[in-house]
C-alpha cells in the first residue's frame, strides 16, 4: 500500500511514523509546502527509502493531483482550511482521503461529496483525530451498545504529566487552535435538540485514578462535530467537555474577559496590533516544553437501557508521552489515529461507502483492537 500525508508538522509525522513501522505499507510520501527538519524518529525510513519526502504547494491544485495519483489513501494533517480541496482532488485522483477535522461547517461541506465519491469508489472521512475523532467513536459504540440512549457525555484532555502553575499547561497543539475553543462556541444536545454553549462554561469536577486525581471540565467547540445533528430527536443529551487541572478555566475566562483573545487590532503608540497574536507570541515560550512529557485522558459515559435495565457503558483512557521514540501522547492519539484510519479505508474495513464522519464509518471493535496494538488501551466498563 503506498500512502501520501499531507503536512509535516507534529501529527503528519505521527501518521507516517505508524505506517511506516508496517510490512505491508510499501511507501509513504510525506508532502509539506516546507518540509523542514524530519522528526528524529522518521529518520531511518528516510535512508532506507521507504519514506519520500515531497514539496506539495496545498493551495495549488496541480501539485495536489500530481503527488494523490496512484495513492490508495491520502491523509491531511493541514490546517483545517484545507480540507474540503484536498478530499475533492483526492476523489478525482481515485484515492480515499482523511483528515483532522475540527471546523464543523466544513465537514458539513465534504460530506456533501458523498454522491461523487461513491461514484469514484473511494471514502471520504473527515473528523479522524483524537477529538473529533477516536472519542466519537467511543461514543458511537456506546449507544449502538444501548436499545435507548439518555445521555452521552466525553470528556479528553491533553495535559503535562508535571504541571507549571499559572496555567498547568504546555502547548502540546497550536496554540491558535486551543484559543478558538475557548472562543468559539460549543454544540451541544439539549432535550434532543441542537443547541449551542458558550466555551469555558458547564465547568465540573471529574475524578480519575491517581495520579490524576480531580480534573475540571468545561465545554468547548468542535469535538462533538456534526454528531449532535446525527443524533437529534433520539439522544436527550449529548456534550464534549474538555479536561484540564483545577483552576485553568477560571484562568482563561479571565483572560478572554480582558480582551487578549481578541482578533481585532487595537491602537498601541500608533501602531494596529492584535491581541490574541500578542499574547500568543508573548505566551508560546513559557508554555512551550519539548522536554515536558505529556498525557492524555479520556472518557466517555453513555447512559440508557439495555433489555428495560438501565445501563451505563463507559469507557477510559489515559495514555502517555512514549520515552523510547519521542512520540508525545496527543501524537499518538491524533496522528495514530489518523493512519488507522487511513489502513483501514485501503483495506476496505469501514462500514459505508462515500462521504461520513468516522462515528458513522468506522467499526468499533477493530478500531480499538489497532490502538490496542500501538499500545493505547481503552478500558470498557459496563454497569
Amino acid at each position: 500500500m503506498k500512502f501520501l500525508v499531507l503536512g509535516g508538522g507534529a501529527q503528519g509525522s505521527a501518521a507516517a511514523f505508524d505506517l511506516l513501522k508496517r510490512d505491508d505499507v510499501s511507501e509513504v510520501y510525506m508532502g509539506d509546502r516546507d518540509m523542514g527538519a524530519l522528526a528524529p524518529f522518521l529518520l531511518k525510513y528516510r535512508t532506507s527509502g521507504k519514506l519520500k519526502q515531497v514539496e506539495v504547494d496545498a493551495d495549488d491544485d496541480s501539485s495536489l493531483y500530481r503527488y494523490m495519483e496512484g495513492m490508495d489513501a491520502v491523509l491531511c494533517a493541514l490546517p483545517y482550511y484545507y480540507n474540503l480541496k484536498v478530499s475533492r482532488v483526492a476523489i478525482a485522483c481515485g484515492a480515499h482521503s482523511c483528515d483532522l477535522g475540527g471546523n464543523t461547517a466544513i465537514v458539513e461541506e465534504q460530506l456533501e461529496l458523498d454522491t461523487p465519491a461513491r461514484a469514484a469508489g473511494v471514502t471520504v472521512i473527515p473528523d479522524c483525530g483524537l477529538a473529533p475523532g477516536l472519542v466519537n467513536i467511543l461514543a458511537q459504540a456506546g449507544i449502538e451498545e444501548l436499545d435507548r440512549t439518555e445521555s452521552v457525555k466525553m470528556y479528553v484532555g491533553g495535559l503535562p504529566q508535571n504541571p507549571v502553575p499559572p496555567l498547568n499547561y504546555q502547548i502540546v497543539y497550536s496554540l491558535e487552535g486551543v484559543i478558538d475553543y475557548y472562543t468559539t462556541q460549543g454544540m451541544v444536545l439539549h432535550e434532543h435538540h441542537p443547541a449551542n454553549v458558550e466555551a469555558l462554561s458547564g465547568l465540573e469536577s471529574v475524578d480519575f485514578p491517581e495520579p490524576l486525581g480531580t480534573l475540571e471540565a468545561f465545554h468547548t467547540a468542535g469535538g462533538i462535530s456534526t454528531m449532535a445533528f446525527r443524533h437529534e430527536g433520539l439522544v436527550r443529551t449529548m456534550e464534549y467537555k474538555t479536561l484540564r487541572y483545577p483552576g485553568h478555566a477560571d484562568l482563561m475566562r479571565g483572560i478572554r474577559a480582558l480582551g487578549l483573545f481578541d482578533q481585532k487590532p487595537i491602537d498601541v503608540d500608533g501602531c494596529q496590533v492584535s491581541p490574541r497574536k500578542v499574547f500568543i507570541a508573548a505566551s508560546t515560550p513559557k508554555l512551550r516544553n519539548p522536554l515536558g512529557r505529556d498525557l492524555v485522558v479520556l472518557r466517555v459515559v453513555v447512559t440508557g437501557e439495555k433489555d428495560g435495565r438501565p445501563t451505563v457503558v463507559q469507557y477510559d483512557l489515559v495514555d502517555y508521552h512514549d520515552r523510547e521514540n519521542l512520540v508525545t501522547a496527543m501524537m499518538r492519539t491524533t496522528g495514530y489515529s489518523l493512519a488507522i484510519t487511513a489502513l483501514m479505508q485501503a483495506q476496505g474495513e469501514v462500514k459505508l461507502d462515500g462521504a461520513e464522519t468516522p462515528d458513522a464509518m468506522i467499526p468499533a471493535g477493530p478500531y480499538i483492537a489497532a490502538l490496542a496494538e500501538r499500545g493505547i488501551h481503552i478500558q470498557r466498563t459496563v454497569t
